[in-house]
């Protein structure tokens, strides 16, 4: 019997797709740096739309989550939300200079905790239930091999 064989043609279609293994750094640098051009696209796009980005920001968390390998899952929830906060610096609203800035982002971050609290859970729960089912896998391989 082959693999995936009497499985719906939507999760056929999607075990297909690459599936890309990051390392923790890895996954630091894919999150902030998309973080950082999808506040680039949301200034443009959206004029500095705090929901869109934090609408944006779910699905880049749950597929670092899904993206970093297995032995730097502890890294997904950690990366997530200083990626959210480098993205942030683009499109917080902020006065001229350093001090100006900095207002701006902590100010955005206290108003938008929501998004980021929300983003930081998902790569939590996706990063804890594949280790979960990883460990499965290790004990009931140990069992087999007993």
């Amino acid at each position: 019997m082959t693999p995936g064989r009497g499985l719906p043609p939507l999760i056929q279609r999607l075990r297909r797709l690459p599936n890309p293994r990051l390392t923790g750094l890895g996954g630091g640098l894919f999150c902030g740096a998309l973080m950082i051009v999808l506040g680039c696209l949301d200034q443009v796009l959206f004029g500095a739309s705090m929901t869109a980005y934090g609408v944006l920001f779910l699905p880049v968390a749950a597929l670092t989550a899904l993206w970093v390998r297995r032995g730097d899952l502890v890294t997904a929830p950690v990366v997530v939300p200083l990626a959210y906060a480098a993205g942030l610096l683009v499109v917080a609203d902020a006065d001229a200079g350093f001090a100006g800035h900095l207002v701006g982002l902590v100010t955005a971050l206290a108003t938008q905790a929501g998004w980021l609290y929300g983003g930081t859970l998902i790569a939590g729960v996706i990063a804890t239930v594949r280790r979960v089912r990883m460990m499965r896998r290790r004990l009931a391989q140990r069992r087999r091999l007993a």
